[in-house]
């Protein structure tokens, strides 16, 4: 415990000598110096993103890396130096870019964690201060507002009175009352109330510590894009292991020597796609930066893309689709005078330990003075009303500030005139509440706290909050994109309707109060999830069960919020997206935070994840038509020629000049774009199956040609055994590349000639850089020592001339197979549905 002195001035902490009392004058500096160089700091490191160790860990030791340096280590064995080395520098070289790529963005994330890490306000030599949480100390005390987390283990001093959401450590998402003496636990937050706790565990030391390690960024939440990468990636892997097993068994049972298995198991594990994780890494890094600069801050590297998925989205009325700048327009007293019922709302706001922003637009309209407060029910989303309980001379009785219709449950005092105030008011979007009295002080108990049963109404207040400037055009961009908008809020549902209306929502909109969501059953609450618009006096845990059905139902949901009563639905949706100016709690959950509360800004982060998107699409396209290309090459030769197409160089060419390369540049340029609302691996098929099965055709052809060619050359007496496969190979890898390269006009066309499997783009970059890869590849095959480095046969410049008007030819021919959807048709006549 410390050893200051009880010295609690109530003026120095700028809080109501209530909350105060008994809070000892905090530590001095020097003592605080002091104890964190004997260790007693808060000095354990919350990550923000992975450690290098870990980043170093996940690159260099895979499986497929792993297999690749055995196959290295066994051509070093066998004596082919450069086949060793061109395994290291490809595959390894990409690994140390994609090293390089995460590292970045590490240091990136790192720097944008920085933004929003949350701060602690600590009592010192009785003055409040905003710290660091590495800052603190044993034997602190730490004052703690609504939304704010508990960032230590400790235990309550003073008088103060909070409830506490421990969620995030139990599970369990039932308030916790905490009093003096009480424990609290880092990782919870407050919820409602105001109190000071002692710091009394930290570091390493705090319960929660192994849980808030990482609960941001290794919260593993998949965006459907990512699963169904990785279902591709494990396709690739099991086709190439189905491979090797066959090679395995070939070396078993025929003559081929150790080497030439060795070339064969390298240029199968070339089929899986390691470098479409580089593209990824890539895409996201780029996407959080660029946002930065939209004012939007990215606490999950997937965010911006799983943004792109979405087509449902939840938000709150105040602070979202509002300013959150209340102001009190109008009062209608009761049974007493204006002046006295502003006198007596100015001391009701005066007393408040804890103030939102109800109160301060009352205590900004009507000032009032300390009196003895002997009770106090903070306010909060459940409740939806709080209450003081004075008992001085000229003051006496408890005040309770509410929801009309929650208030008015214990009275029946009011007339058709007063009901009518409150209904016309609603209709204008106004906030709408009742200030009542009940005339004994011991009628609310903090503890278990219910509304007086004798309940005089005194006043009725309206409140006026501003929408948000950019409300209108950003909810009518979300409808243009086919994004449902759910707004969900503890308002009256009424006052959120009229809202929702000036806000563009259309003037039919299906309306539901918590209250008949209270009286549904499972199915029930399902169907109006799905069909209403707009949920008004929901609590908490209900906007959690909204979240959760639409999820259920399928739908991809983000939810936006920017109070503590929002942090249960942000944890139930597929993306929580938090304001700046909201709790410590929300932002903390939260997988994006709008900076400068830019709610403005959302429509701009949904175009980048589209961006990011498209450009991984394009990446697995070529991916994809290369891949499958090869492994049906490997199968068709086999069965036609029983040979390999392809040594481990050669393959090394087709792969880094035909996907390679292309893919550093794609996901840098790609552009936004509506994407199909369906599978994104069957959205590609009609550029991927007719580019592969057409290519793998042609190239086939080639290879047997040249197959024959060489066979023509062999002198009298030879036999096929000693026919020389470069020459086939050779002009297969041509083919390829020229094929692959081609592909690059087709999948962003520059003029209406390239239009066949995608839209015309009008982008001449992807074709320039198809033709610098174009000059790269005859570069190799026109230096001698470059072309025998990757083994190529030195073909006659016309033999080139004649496979390059076999491309092009082959363009035609795909082009037309890509508009006249002949292949659709024919897929739709085998499957006999008419669609694929």
């Amino acid at each position: 415990m410390t050893n200051q002195s009880d010295t609690s001035a109530a003026s120095s902490f700028g809080l109501p000598a209530g909350v105060t009392a008994g809070v000892p004058a905090g530590l001095t500096e020097p003592e605080a110096i002091a104890r964190r160089n004997a260790g007693a700091g808060n000095t354990a490191k919350l990550q923000t993103s992975r450690s290098y160790r870990q980043i170093l860990q996940e690159n260099l030791f895979t499986v497929i890396n792993t297999i690749f340096f055995a196959i290295s280590l066994v051509m070093f064995r066998l004596g082919r130096f450069s086949d060793g080395i061109l395994v290291v520098i490809v595959i390894f070289g990409g690994v140390l870019v994609n090293i390089y790529q995460e590292i970045w963005a590490k240091q990136q994330l790192d720097r944008i964690a920085l933004l929003s890490r949350p701060k602690a306000t600590v009592i010192r030599e009785g003055k409040e201060r905003l710290i660091d949480p590495s800052e603190i100390v044993l034997g602190d005390i730490l004052l703690v507002h609504p939304g704010d987390q508990i960032v230590v283990d400790g235990q309550l001093v003073g008088n103060g009175r909070m409830e506490v959401d421990e969620s995030l450590l139990t599970g369990e998402s039932d308030l916790i009352p905490k009093h003096t003496d009480d424990p609290v636990y880092s990782g919870s937050f407050c919820v409602s109330g105001t109190a000071c706790y002692e710091a009394q565990k930290v570091g390493v030391d705090t319960v929660a510590y192994k849980l808030m390690s990482g609960a941001r960024v290794f919260r593993r939440s998949l965006t459907p894009l990512q699963v169904e990468i990785n279902v591709v990636i494990r396709i690739f892997m099991l086709i190439a292991i189905f491979l090797w097993t066959l090679v395995g068994i070939s070396f078993l049972s025929s003559s081929y020597s150790a080497n030439e298995i060795i070339q064969r198991f390298a240029v199968i594990a070339g089929l899986v796609p390691a470098g479409l994780l580089l593209a990824i890494t890539l895409a996201y890094g780029l996407g959080a930066v660029r946002m930065v600069g939209q004012d939007v801050l990215i606490q999950q590297s997937n965010a911006v893309e799983s943004l792109s998925n979405v087509d449902t989205l939840c938000l709150d009325k105040t602070g979202t689709l509002t300013t959150n700048q209340i102001h009190l327009q109008e009062l209608y007293p009761i049974g007493m005078g204006e002046p006295e019922l502003r006198e007596l709302l100015g001391d009701f706001a005066a007393n408040l330990s804890t103030s939102n922003r109800t109160s301060e637009a009352i205590a900004a309209a009507c000032p009032g003075k300390a009196r003895y407060l002997k009770a106090e029910v903070p306010f909060s989303s459940a409740r939806k009303w709080s209450a003081v309980a004075f008992d001085d001379v000229d003051r006496r009785g408890v005040y309770i500030l509410g929801a009309p219709e929650v208030v008015l449950t214990t009275t029946g005092l009011i007339s058709p005139e007063m009901t009518e105030y409150i209904q016309a008011g609603v209709e204008q979007g106004l906030r709408v509440v009742l200030f009542a009295h009940s005339p004994e002080p011991t009628a609310i108990q903090p503890d278990a706290p219910h509304l007086p049963a004798d309940i005089t109404p005194l006043g009725i207040l309206r409140f006026s909050d501003q929408l948000r400037p950019e409300a209108y055009e950003t909810l009518e961009g979300f409808a243009q994109a086919g994004i449902r908008v759910k707004i969900i809020s503890g308002d009256n549902p009424q006052t959120v309707a009229a809202l929702a209306r000036q806000a563009g929502l259309g003037a039919e909109i299906s309306v539901v109060s918590g209250a008949q969501l209270a009286q549904m059953d499972e199915a029930q609450v399902a169907q109006a999830a799905q069909t209403c618009t707009v949920f008004g006096r929901i609590s908490p845990e209900q906007k959690a069960m909204l979240v959760r059905q639409l999820r259920k139902a399928g739908c991809y949901v983000a939810m936006i919020g920017d109070g503590v009563n929002d942090v249960l639905s942000l944890k139930q949706a597929n993306l929580a997206i938090a304001m700046e100016s909201g709790s410590k709690a929300t932002r903390g959950v939260a997988d994006i935070v709008l900076l400068k509360d830019s709610f403005g800004a959302l429509p701009r982060a949904f175009l980048e994840g589209q961006r990011i998107r498209n450009g991984i699409q394009d990446v697995l396209k070529l991916f994809l038509v290369r891949t499958f290309c090869v492994t049906l090459l490997i199968f068709a030769v086999a069965l036609v020629t029983d040979s390999f197409p392809l040594q481990n160089k050669q393959s090394a060419i087709v792969a880094l000049i035909g996907v390679g390369f292309p893919t550093m540049c794609i996901p840098i340029w790609a552009q936004p774009g509506l994407l199909p609302r369906r599978s994104m691996v069957r959205s590609m098929l009609h550029f991927v199956i007719p580019a592969t099965l057409s290519l793998t055709l042609v190239s086939l052809l080639v290879y047997l040609f040249y197959l024959v060619v060489a066979v023509l050359d062999l002198p009298p007496g030879a036999t096929l055994t000693q026919v020389n496969h470069a020459i086939p190979r050779s002009a297969l890898v041509a083919i390829l590349v020229m094929g692959e390269l081609l592909l690059i006009p087709f999948l962003k066309p520059p003029t209406r000639a390239w239009v066949g499997g995608e839209r015309l783009s009008g982008d001449w970059r992807y074709s320039i850089v198809a033709l610098l890869l174009l000059i790269m590849y005859l570069v190799i095959v026109a230096v001698p020592p470059l072309r025998r480095f990757f083994e190529l046969y030195p073909l006659d410049p016309l033999h080139y001339l004649f496979i390059g008007l076999v491309a092009i030819e082959w363009c035609y021919i795909l082009r037309l197979i890509w508009r006249t959807r002949f292949w659709i048709d024919s897929w739709a006549l085998i499957c006999g549905n008419g669609r694929l």
